[in-house]
């Protein structure tokens, strides 16, 4: 056996709470209620507010806690006046009832997608950009299609860990390097120069890069959490001394700004043809291609809602590409 272990068969197990080996071991019934309410007290750090998620009184819980320290004969919690912090051995335990929590919810997806019908919760990660610019006005035809989903639209630079659960299925602006994930390759996007054409009739339109000095640039801020592609391009045109300038921390404010005749702005090129009040600039000066991958785990690559979801972008993106090619060119 591994030190730092927790092990829990069915009804029996030993406990091991030593961090440089055994101590000694028992036998302990195994009361998977105790280990629910242990978990929401871990969770909330707090008998008051896991009582309030688990509707039950503050001395019900603090019951619930004490019997299973005893059963385990071991201290699971320090108690302080701000809350409840876990012990080492209360870590050890924490870690197999999230995992186990974790467990529990894929196999309730998998009972769920085992149906014909699309239906439940869909945890759907990607950034603000995207998710608020691109993927919210699709929306309406996929719940046109399968109206008992519930989306769960998480939209954050950060990257959430799929294999831990904290989302389903993510559309990300570069590969994923978690392993045990199903990905694929949506399309590549690049970042341009972009303005209203009120704008441009009333400032004029930069015919190089030295132009841009008369004009106010609209981007993200360098050191805003972004693709590195787009953070290259903005230094690149900051380094031509350009006095005035518009920060925003993602691009669904760029563009507000560059629908508002601001000035010049850094956009990703998927929202020109659905933003036809935006023309491109400066059509040499332009990032590296940035990869957008869709990707979800791989115990969850029979679920019909992963697949509604999979084949809805896909073929959103087909249209997206026909519409392109069928525009006449500028």
């Amino acid at each position: 056996m591994q030190r730092n272990e927790l092990i829990f068969p069915a009804t029996r197990g030993y406990l091991s709470v030593s961090k440089y080996g055994f101590v000694g071991y028992e036998y302990f019934t195994m009361d998977w209620d105790k280990l629910r309410i242990f978990h929401a007290v871990a969770d909330a750090g707090s008998l008051t507010h896991a009582g309030d998620t688990l509707h039950l009184s503050q001395s019900a819980v603090s019951r619930q806690i004490r019997a299973l320290e005893e059963s385990l004969n071991t201290t699971l919690f320090h108690r302080h006046a701000r809350g409840l912090i876990l012990t080492e051995q209360g870590e050890l335990l924490f870690d197999a009832t999230l995992a186990m929590n974790k467990r529990l919810d894929a196999a309730a997806a998998r009972i769920r997608d085992s149906k014909e019908e699309v239906f439940g919760e869909l945890r759907v990660t990607t950034t603000i950009a995207f998710g608020l610019l691109w993927l919210v006005p699709r929306l309406p035809k996929l719940y046109e299609q399968y109206p008992d989903l519930k989306i769960d639209l998480m939209l954050e630079e950060r990257v959430l860990d799929l294999p831990m659960r904290e989302a389903d299925v993510a559309i990300r602006m570069k590969e994923p390097s978690q392993a045990d994930l199903i990905r694929k390759r949506l399309m590549s996007v690049t970042m341009g120069l972009y303005a209203a054409p009120e704008y441009l009739a009333e400032h004029g339109t930069p015919q190089t890069l030295d132009d841009l000095q008369n004009h106010r640039l609209i981007c993200q801020n360098t050191t805003s959490a972004q693709v590195s592609a787009g953070a290259a391009l903005v230094e690149q045109i900051l380094a031509n001394d350009i006095p005035s300038t518009l920060m925003v921390n993602n691009y669904f404010g760029v563009l507000q700004a560059v629908l508002h005749k601001l000035g010049v702005g850094v956009l990703p090129d998927y929202l020109q043809l659905d933003f036809p009040d935006i023309v491109r600039i400066l059509p040499d000066i332009e990032s590296s291609d940035v990869p957008v991958f869709l990707a979800y785990p791989e115990e969850l690559r029979h679920s019909k809602r992963i697949a509604a979801f999979r084949d809805f972008v896909v073929e959103e993106l087909f249209e997206q590409r026909k519409r392109q090619k069928d525009q006449p060119d500028s």
